[in-house]
C-alpha cells in the first residue's frame, strides 16, 4: 500500500496548557508568558495557553487571566497575535462565561475547549455532569460564545480506550465528533487520552472519520506518547489524511497534578498510571523534524523550536522526552567531517 501524504500540516503547541498542567511545581507565570512568545515568534500559529476552570482543583492556572494579559500586552508579539489563534480550556459553564468575559474585555482567548468522553466513567470524573447533559450545556455555551465571536472546539476523549473502563468503541467517537459539528463546534479534537491507540486503530479510525466528514480543517489529531508509540500515530493519521496536529515541547503532560509546590490538591483524583512521568504527549521538536524529513511543509522555524525546548528542560528542571533535543536535525550538506 502506498500512501500520498500531505504537503503541508497545522501546528498546535499546548505546552503552556497540557504539558504544565502535569507538573507537581508551579510554573511562573512570567516563563509561561515567555514561552508563549517564543512559540508564536517561531511561527506556531495556534496555541493553547490556560485553563479558565477553578484553580481550587488545579492551581497551576490560578494565574490564567495573569497569562492572558501578559499575552496580549506583549510587544515582542503584538504584530502575530492577530494571525494567532489562542485556546483556553472551559470544561464548566464557569469557565466558558469567565473566558468569553476576558474576551470581551480584550485579552480573553480565541477559542475555547469542551469535552466530552465516550466513556462516562471517565466524562464524569473530567466534568461531574452525565454525558446528556454536558451536551446539554455545550449547546448553550457554544452559542454563548459565537455571539461574543469566540471559537469553540469540541474534543472527543477515550477513543481507543480509557485508563478507567478499559476498552471503548471509536464508532461512539464518530457519533461525538458528528454531535459536537451539529450543535455548532468550529473543530473537533480526537484524544488519545492515555497513550492506548496502537497505529493500526489510528489509522482505521481516521479514515472512517474522513470519510464520514472528509474536511481536515474540521479535525485535530491529539496522541499521547504513554507506551512510545507517538510518532507512529502521527504517521498513521498522516496517512489518513489527517493535517492538524498537537503536540507539546518536549512530550510533556497528562493528567492534572493532584500535588502542586508540596501541596496535595484535587486535579482529577488519583494518577491512572503506575509512573506518572510517562504519561506526555508527543514531542513537538520530534514531530516538526520527523515531518521536515517526509518533505511536510510545517511553515514553523525548527532551529528556534530546538532552541526553545532546551530552555523548556530549564524551566521544569529536568530532562525531557524529545529526541531531537539529544541528537539535533539531520544534517542538509557536507559536514565535512572524515
Amino acid at each position: 500500500m502506498s500512501f500520498t501524504y500531505p504537503k503541508e500540516i497545522v501546528l498546535g503547541d499546548i505546552t503552556v496548557r497540557d504539558g504544565f498542567q502535569h507538573e507537581e511545581k508551579f510554573i511562573p507565570t512570567e516563563a509561561k508568558v515567555w514561552l508563549t512568545e517564543q512559540i508564536i515568534l517561531a511561527g506556531v500559529k495556534r496555541i493553547e495557553v490556560t485553563n479558565f476552570g477553578n484553580p481550587a482543583g488545579m492551581p497551576q492556572f490560578k494565574d490564567a487571566d495573569a497569562v492572558m494579559r501578559g499575552i496580549h500586552q506583549s510587544k515582542k508579539i503584538e504584530h502575530l497575535l492577530p494571525e494567532v489563534e489562542i485556546t483556553a480550556v472551559t470544561i464548566r459553564e464557569k469557565a466558558v462565561e469567565r473566558a468569553v468575559k476576558a474576551y470581551k474585555e480584550g485579552y480573553g482567548p480565541d477559542r475555547i475547549l469542551l469535552m466530552v468522553s465516550t466513556s462516562e466513567s471517565h466524562h464524569r470524573k473530567n466534568s461531574g455532569l452525565s454525558l446528556e447533559d454536558y451536551w446539554k450545556m455545550s449547546a448553550e455555551a457554544i452559542q454563548m460564545a459565537h455571539e461574543a465571536g469566540v471559537k469553540v472546539n469540541g474534543t472527543v476523549s477515550t477513543i481507543w480506550g480509557c485508563p478507567i473502563e478499559g476498552p471503548t468503541d471509536p464508532k461512539k467517537a464518530l457519533e461525538f465528533t458528528q454531535r459536537w459539528l451539529e450543535i455548532g463546534a468550529d473543530d473537533v479534537e480526537h484524544a488519545d487520552h492515555d497513550g492506548s491507540a496502537s497505529p493500526d486503530r489510528v489509522y482505521n479510525y481516521f479514515k472512517m472519520i474522513m470519510d464520514a466528514i472528509p474536511d481536515p480543517t474540521k479535525h485535530i489529531a491529539h496522541f499521547h506518547t504513554t507506551r512510545g508509540w507517538g510518532l507512529a500515530n502521527v504517521l498513521a493519521a498522516l496517512q489518513a489524511g489527517i493535517t492538524h496536529f498537537e503536540s507539546t515541547m518536549g512530550g510533556i503532560g497528562g493528567q492534572p497534578a493532584n500535588f502542586v509546590d508540596g501541596v496535595p490538591v484535587a486535579g482529577t483524583g488519583s494518577y491512572y498510571y503506575k509512573d506518572p512521568s510517562l504519561v506526555g504527549l508527543v514531542s513537538t521538536e520530534d514531530m516538526l523534524v520527523m515531518m521536515d524529513e517526509m518533505g511536510i511543509n510545517t511553515n514553523v522555524n525548527i532551529d528556534k523550536i530546538l532552541n526553545i525546548g532546551q530552555m523548556v528542560e530549564r524551566i521544569v528542571g529536568r530532562r525531557l522526552r524529545s529526541e531531537a533535543i539529544k541528537s539535533g536535525r539531520i544534517p542538509k550538506e557536507l559536514t565535512g567531517r572524515r
